[in-house]
C-alpha cells in the first residue's frame, strides 16, 4: 500500500487542459468598463503579452506547454500524492484521504506554475519589467523567483496587512531581487488616494492590484502579472489536476471528493478542473467538489454572480463572477491569499451551474484543522491550504458517521513556513473569528456597477 505516490519527471504534462473547450455554455465576456461591449485583444495588450491573450480566449482543449517552460517545471514537478494515513488513524475513519501537495516548489506553493509560464511569455514578447500584486506573499514569491529565472525586473505591491504579518515573505521576494511595497503605497494615484480616504488602512487584493494596473499601463516596457482569477491562470494550474489524474491511474482508484481552498480559484480549479470534465461529459456525475473559502471574505458563499471590476477602483476589465464588490475590504485575518472579493470567472460559472458547490469557516476552526494534520502528517499548511485540511477532516468525519469507505483529496496548496506567527497567534490564542457582517456585504453589492 503506498503512501506516496511519484511521477517520474518525463511524465510532467506536455500540455495544458483547458476547460472552455468543454463548457456546454461558454462564460459571459469580459467587458470594456466604459462601452459595456465585450473587449478584444487591443483591449489588453497594454499589460498582457499577446501569447497570453491567445490562450485567455482559446476554446482548444489543450495548448501546448513550451518546452523552456517544462524545464523549468522539473526544478519541483511532478509533485507528490500522498496517503493521510495517520490522518486517517487518528480520525478513525473508513475514508481514505489523499492531497496533492504543491509545498514543494521553491517558493513553497502552486503560484509558481503559472508565474513561470507567465514570466516566460512576457520575456519572448520583450517585456524587460513586470508588476504584479500579493495577498499573502505566494504570488509575489513565486514571479520574483520566475523573473530572476528570465533576468526581467520586478515589483510587488503586497497587501499591507500581509507584509506586516508576513515578513518573512518579502524578505523571499527580495532575496530573488524584486522590490516590495506594503500597498496602499503613495507611489501611485490609486494608492494616495486609498490612503487619503483611510491613512490606517489594512489594504486589500484590490486595492494592490489597482496599483499594479496602474504601474504597468503608465511604464514603458512594462507588463502586468496576475496570480490567480483570468482563464490562463487558472489553464496554467491544470498541470496539478493532470498529474493527479495520473497518479490515481498509477494506483487504480478515482476521488469520491475533491476539495480545495478558494481566494480566485487558481489552485483549486487547476487541481479539479481535468476532473470536472469527467463530471460534464456524464463520466463521473456523482463526483462531489467542493471549494472552501473564509468566513470573513465568503464570495462564493454570499457574493452575488454579477459583472464586477477586478480591482477596487475600476481599472480593469469587468468580469462575469462571483463577487462580494470590488469595494468589499475584508478583515485581515492570516490567510492572506483568500482576501479576494472575486472568483474565477470559470469558476463562478461552474458553481452558478452547479457542478460544484462551496462552504465556508471561521480562522480558529481551520487552524485547530491544520494542527491536527502538522500533529499526524507531519507538514505545516499555509492558512489558505488549513481551509482546505479542514474540509476533508469534516468529510471523513461524516463518512465515519455513515460508515462509507470514500476516497478524499484536497489540493495543499503551500507550505506555512512564512506563516508561523498565524500559528503563534493560534497557540496563545490570540486570533479572532470574524465572519462579516451580512449588511456591510450588501452596502458592498450595491455599488457593483449596472450592467
Amino acid at each position: 500500500m503506498k503512501t506516496k505516490i511519484l511521477l517520474d519527471e518525463n511524465d510532467i504534462p506536455k500540455r495544458w487542459y483547458n476547460i472552455q473547450a468543454d463548457l456546454k455554455k461558454q462564460v459571459d465576456p469580459p467587458l470594456n468598463p466604459k462601452t459595456k461591449q465585450p473587449i478584444g485583444p487591443d483591449d489588453l495588450k497594454v499589460i498582457f503579452p499577446m501569447e497570453l491573450i491567445k490562450q485567455e480566449v482559446s476554446r482548444d482543449r489543450y495548448i501546448p506547454i513550451p518546452k523552456e517552460i517544462r524545464e523549468i517545471y522539473r526544478i519541483w514537478r511532478p509533485s507528490p500524492l500522498y496517503r493521510a494515513r495517520r490522518l486517517e488513524k487518528a480520525l478513525k475513519t473508513p475514508a481514505h484521504i489523499y492531497y496533492k501537495w504543491e509545498g514543494v516548489s521553491p517558493p513553497g506553493s502552486h503560484k509558481p506554475n503559472s508565474a513561470v509560464a507567465q514570466a516566460y511569455y512576457n520575456m519572448k514578447a520583450g517585456i524587460e519589467r513586470i508588476v504584479t500584486e500579493t495577498g499573502a506573499g505566494q504570488w509575489g514569491s513565486a514571479l520574483a523567483f520566475s523573473t530572476r529565472i528570465f533576468n526581467l525586473k520586478c515589483r510587488i505591491y503586497m497587501v499591507k496587512c500581509s507584509y506586516e504579518q508576513k515578513p518573512y515573505r518579502r524578505i523571499l521576494m527580495e532575496s530573488w531581487g524584486a522590490e516590495v511595497f506594503p500597498s496602499p503605497t503613495k507611489l501611485t494615484n490609486v494608492g494616495r488616494e486609498m490612503l487619503k480616504k483611510d491613512p490606517t488602512t489594512s489594504g486589500s487584493l484590490g486595492i494592490s492590484i489597482s496599483e499594479a494596473v496602474e504601474d504597468a499601463a503608465t511604464h514603458d516596457n512594462t507588463n502586468y502579472a496576475l496570480g490567480s482569477v483570468l482563464n490562463y491562470v487558472v489553464l496554467h494550474q491544470t498541470i496539478i489536476g493532470l498529474e493527479l489524474k495520473k497518479q490515481f491511474e498509477i494506483i487504480d482508484k478515482y476521488p469520491d471528493i475533491i476539495v480545495g481552498c478558494v481566494g480566485g480559484g487558481s489552485n483549486f480549479s487547476g487541481a479539479c478542473f481535468p476532473f470536472v470534465r469527467d463530471k460534464i461529459i456524464g463520466k463521473k456525475p456523482e463526483l462531489k467538489i467542493v471549494s472552501v473559502e473564509p468566513l470573513a471574505c465568503p464570495t462564493l458563499t454570499k457574493g452575488e454572480y454579477r459583472y464586477d471590476f477586478g480591482d477596487s477602483v475600476g481599472l480593469t476589465p469587468l468580469l462575469k463572477m462571483y463577487t462580494l464588490g470590488h469595494t468589499f475590504i475584508p478583515a485581515a485575518i492570516h490567510a492572506g491569499g483568500l482576501r479576494y472579493h472575486g472568483d474565477s470567472p470559470l469558476l463562478s460559472k461552474l458553481t452558478k451551474d452547479g457542478y460544484m458547490e462551496a462552504v465556508a469557516y471561521y480562522q480558529n476552526e481551520v487552524f485547530e484543522a491544520a494542527m491536527l494534520f502538522a500533529r499526524t502528517e507531519g507538514f505545516i499548511v499555509a492558512p489558505e491550504a488549513a481551509h482546505a485540511v479542514k474540509a476533508a477532516i469534516d468529510f471523513a468525519r461524516m463518512c465515519k458517521h455513515k460508515n462509507e469507505k470514500k476516497i478524499i483529496v484536497f489540493a495543499n496548496s503551500g507550505h506555512g513556513h512564512f506563516d508561523l506567527s498565524a500559528y503563534d497567534a493560534y497557540h496563545n490564542k490570540a486570533l479572532q473569528d470574524y465572519k462579516h457582517p451580512k449588511e456591510l456585504i450588501e452596502k458592498s453589492i450595491t455599488n457593483l456597477p449596472k450592467i
